[in-house]
């Protein structure tokens, strides 16, 4: 099991990085809109559109490694307040609700997806697309993020009975 959790972390590395990228080359893309359009050259149309796009595929991306780093939003301020032991239980079952609500996500992503693709609705902005193409990276994260709390369970029972490392942001 170890060897497949790091393999799946390297894959989580490999989307993260494409997540950098994708932000570096918004940063580009945005800064020659700007340069462009104060040189008077207008501006590239498709622009704020693609950056739009972007920043919903850069969150999808970097969530599932955002979750394993322990980096995803937490209140934590319960787990600090209560006996190690019972923090081990809300930390496992926490996990095990992220695992079912992924399974929803991943289920329903699919049928919308599915159902975008049968009917062949596009996008139309600027750009002119199947929505589809937006659709498809939500079930695919979501099953990432299942399988990363799958993941986290599995580290959590083997480890001592105490909340997380990274569980709280105080002592």
């Amino acid at each position: 099991m170890s060897r497949l959790s790091h393999a799946f972390g390297l894959l989580l590395g490999a989307l993260m990085l494409c997540a950098a990228l994708l932000l570096l080359a918004m940063v580009a893309l945005v800064t020659a809109d700007v340069l462009i359009r104060n040189l008077g050259g207008g501006a590239i149309n498709w622009a704020n559109e693609v950056t739009e796009y972007a920043l919903y595929v850069m969150t999808l991306l970097a969530a599932p490694w955002l979750l394993r780093q322990g980096r995803h939003i937490r209140l934590d301020l319960v787990l600090a307040l209560v006996p190690r032991h019972v923090a081990w239980v809300m930390e496992f079952s926490a996990d095990a609700l992220g695992f079912l609500v992924c399974l929803v996500l991943v289920r329903y992503g699919a049928i919308m997806t599915l159902d975008s693709w049968r009917i062949g609705s596009i996008t139309i902005k600027n750009l002119v697309f199947p929505e589809w193409w937006l659709l498809v990276p939500v079930p695919a994260v979501f099953a990432l993020l299942a399988a990363e709390f799958i993941f986290r369970m599995h580290r959590l029972y083997g480890g001592d009975r105490t909340r997380r490392n990274d569980a709280t942001s105080a002592g």
